[in-house]
């Protein structure tokens, strides 16, 4: 096997929806990739035969789904030019924003004074105000034995938090578990009177600390914990861990462009099938538009 291209056939709602192929990603996925062996064959070689493959098969795919992808990477740009070749009409559209930070070198000391001021006054005498508190305890769990006393009260967090319900606790927590059996895991928790406030679910991997969750109780908000939080493990990430880059996932909150420095995009690529109905009404439903303004443009320009 050269190149894996892991995919699922999209559910059906009705009896109109397109017979789809999709990337294996979801709420949960920051970045979709294709594997491919390149000591044996090129990305360029291993694209167009994954196209191919996806274009010969019956019964016909109406749609192929890809996302989300590095809009500037070389897998993007060839998937784009592979799938063109083999005859499908291609749709790129946006996913989400990416926050992240690079590190180059620095100290979390140095990194720290980059901060909006703002941000480093209001972390700085929070914290103080925070630690002046009875009973306060900050905690960075990176041992499996440790993982589900620390889960039980990031679940405690997240349920008092504004976010919604977890629609999956358990992958949730077996995910940790086995990031903490590779020695990935960094999951923060600040507790006041035994009483935890704030939690996050970092993963440090390939010099890379990768923020996957976070939530604090919003009748603590007062507190600030959430920030301090960020900023202790921020700490152990950059000073403990030597990481090169901080990555805040997805999503273009306000709060992740306070501690980042760089944004990105992710971006999907919808490839439907002219010589499918189902493909052909994709086609009609997303570019129709498009394609009548084209019709509309040219037939003004030419009576003009």
């Amino acid at each position: 096997t050269l190149a894996v291209a892991p995919m699922y056939q999209a559910k059906k709602t009705s009896m109109f929806s397109p017979h789809q192929l999709d990337s294996m990603a979801n709420y949960y996925s920051s970045l979709f990739g294709i594997f491919v062996d390149e000591s044996a064959i090129p990305l360029t070689q291993a694209l167009p035969a994954l196209a191919q493959q996806f274009a010969a098969e019956r019964p016909r795919w109406d749609v192929i789904n890809l996302k989300p992808l590095d809009n500037t990477s070389e897998l993007y740009r060839t998937s784009i030019a592979a799938l063109r070749a083999s005859g499908f009409v291609v749709q790129e559209y946006f996913c989400s924003g990416n926050w992240t930070l690079a590190v180059t070198g620095r100290t979390f000391a140095e990194y720290f004074l980059t901060l909006p001021s703002q941000v480093r006054n209001t972390v700085q005498r929070k914290e103080k105000q925070l630690l002046k508190q009875a009973n306060v305890q900050i905690r960075i769990v990176t041992n499996v034995e440790d993982v589900d006393a620390a889960m039980n009260d990031y679940e405690i967090v997240y349920n008092s938090s504004w976010k919604q319900p977890e629609p999956h606790a358990d992958f949730i927590r077996e995910f940790m578990r086995e990031a903490a059996r590779r020695g990935w895991l960094r999951l923060g928790v600040v507790t006041v009177d035994d009483v935890p406030v704030a939690a996050q679910l970092w993963v440090v991997c390939h010099g890379i600390a990768s923020i996957f969750k976070l939530a604090y109780d919003e009748k603590f908000n007062k507190l600030s914990a959430g920030s301090i939080l960020t900023k202790t493990l921020m700490q152990h990430a950059i000073d403990v861990d030597h990481v090169h880059e901080v990555d805040y996932l997805t999503g273009d909150d306000s709060y992740k462009r306070d501690w980042m420095s760089h944004r990105r995009e992710r971006w999907g690529i919808m490839a439907m099938n002219p010589r499918s109905l189902g493909g052909l009404l994709m086609i009609a439903r997303n570019l129709g538009g498009r394609w009548l303004k084209r019709f509309k443009d040219r037939a003004i320009n030419a009576s003009s």
